[in-house]
């Protein structure tokens, strides 16, 4: 897996059909959204608010059907395998495409090869959390405090191979500290021992922080995001703790199978552009939620994808991260 040519991503990525005018009547049935994930996740809620607008646009229903299991892996397999018609289109993390390649020898699917991205859909940025025992107020403090009793200290982690695991090993990588990881299956819990005391910090979704940081169940020390965000400005940014270019974020896009034609690929970009431009779902789903629109064009993507890839390669590689 680790000898594919990344370098041909774009070039193989947009190799789409001839140019055919299929995307006037396209969508004429049903468009089904698979989701790598359970229902009630991030990628799920994203796949239902956007596919039920899409559906009041191209007046055709769109059915999210969930596939989770094995590290994205059953669902990018079931659509990379699908018809390259614009009728099966998948909705995933960034994991089966830049973390899943560098982790897994053997995978069922291509990422280069069987996928057209479509567009980037959003970023969730992550914040470092601890548990309000540990004598630190902010970042850099934390790092000095950790530098000194290297494995003396635990963080907990959304699974191996999880964005919340791969920022603390960029975050070891990047300054010297040595944490030891303890994996969870799942964000919650391991949030859930993060204010017990279990364990004592973690990366998170900003969204899940926020609310037990309020209540001084945990320190909220600070975000990944590349500048403060709007509606929590006086959290700091893990750059101005003496990390620049360090971020610490999650992102999810929309995908194709390979071949589908170019044209049906730029009229979806194009309704999904619609979608992020509505104010309404711009506030509900979201500012609601602080997501980020990381909305684009297919090319912008696919080039998106190939540095993010060689990101976490050089992540996993030097920090020698193995699948369970």
């Amino acid at each position: 897996m680790k000898t594919w040519q990344y370098s041909l991503a774009a070039s193989l990525w947009l190799c789409m059909a001839p140019a055919v005018a299929h995307s006037e009547s396209y969508p004429s049935k049903p468009v089904t959204l698979v989701v790598t994930a359970a229902p009630g996740g991030v990628t799920d809620i994203l796949a239902r608010a956007l596919g039920q607008r899409l559906g009041k646009i191209w007046g055709q229903q769109v059915i999210v059907e969930n596939k989770p299991g094995a590290s994205n892996q059953i669902g990018a397999a079931f659509v990379a395998n699908s018809a390259p018609d614009g009728y099966t289109m998948l909705v995933s993390p960034e994991a089966t495409f830049v973390i899943n390649p560098w982790l897994y020898k053997n995978l069922p699917y291509d990422p280069v090869k069987d996928f057209v991205p479509v567009t980037g859909l959003i970023s969730i940025s992550q914040a470092l959390i601890t548990n309000p025992s540990l004598p630190a107020k902010d970042m850099k403090e934390l790092i000095a405090f950790a530098k000194k009793r290297p494995d003396e200290l635990n963080y907990g982690t959304f699974g191996v191979g999880s964005t919340g695991h791969l920022n603390m090993e960029m975050l070891q990588i990047a300054t010297g500290m040595k944490v030891v990881a303890v994996h969870y299956k799942g964000a919650t819990p391991a949030l859930t021992d993060v204010i017990a005391g279990h364990i004592q910090m973690m990366f998170i979704s900003i969204g899940s922080a926020i609310q037990p940081s309020e209540t001084g169940k945990v320190k909220l020390l600070a975000v990944g995001s590349a500048k403060r965000l709007t509606q929590y400005p006086d959290i700091p940014t893990a750059a101005e703790a003496g990390l620049p270019g360090f971020e610490a974020v999650s992102w999810f896009g929309l995908f194709a199978p390979r071949n589908t034609p170019g044209d049906i690929v730029a009229k979806v970009n194009a309704d999904v552009r619609r979608v992020f431009e509505d104010a309404e779902f711009r506030e509900k789903l979201l500012a609601a939620n602080m997501f980020e629109s990381i909305i684009s064009s297919p090319e912008q993507f696919s080039a998106f994808i190939k540095s993010d890839a060689q990101k976490w390669r050089n992540v996993i590689d030097t920090a020698k991260v193995k699948p369970d």
